[in-house]
């Protein structure tokens, strides 16, 4: 778990917030051991932008990973209490990961709350609605 944490800080670390500056990093630990991290890249024109947790999920099913093999996802910021993901990482999560996965929720003081993945969103959008 303290690898896991430490590959989020880094991402955090990393990030292009310069609008908001509010920094994220996530990683997600996968069942070969692999840890991949993302932040979250802002840009001038805000809808642009992109999640720390989606950086994260997007670059392990680039490099050929499925949700069967996430473990655990975690995320950090600079909150006074666990960091909630926004509206559309958790639709991204509710998707691309597991519905049994934990998903540790943290900040920079390691205050964490651990939720599966299927708790974020309830009556998420999918694909049996289409």
């Amino acid at each position: 778990m303290e690898k896991l944490y430490q590959k989020a800080i880094e991402a955090y670390l990393n990030s292009y917030s310069p609008y908001s500056h509010f920094g994220v990093g996530a990683a997600l630990l996968m069942k070969d051991g692999m840890i991949i991290s993302g932040t979250n890249i802002e840009n001038a024109s805000y809808g642009l932008s992109n999640c720390a947790e989606r950086t994260a999920l997007f670059s392990a099913y680039t490099l050929g990973y499925k949700k069967e093999d996430i473990v655990k996802m975690l995320i950090v910021a600079n909150t006074p209490g666990p960091v909630s993901p926004c509206g559309a990482c958790r639709q991204v999560i509710s998707e691309l990961v597991g519905p049994e996965v934990p998903i540790v929720l943290s900040n920079l003081a390691k205050v964490e709350k651990i939720v599966k993945a299927k708790d974020l969103l309830p009556f998420a959008f999918s694909n049996e609605d289409l």
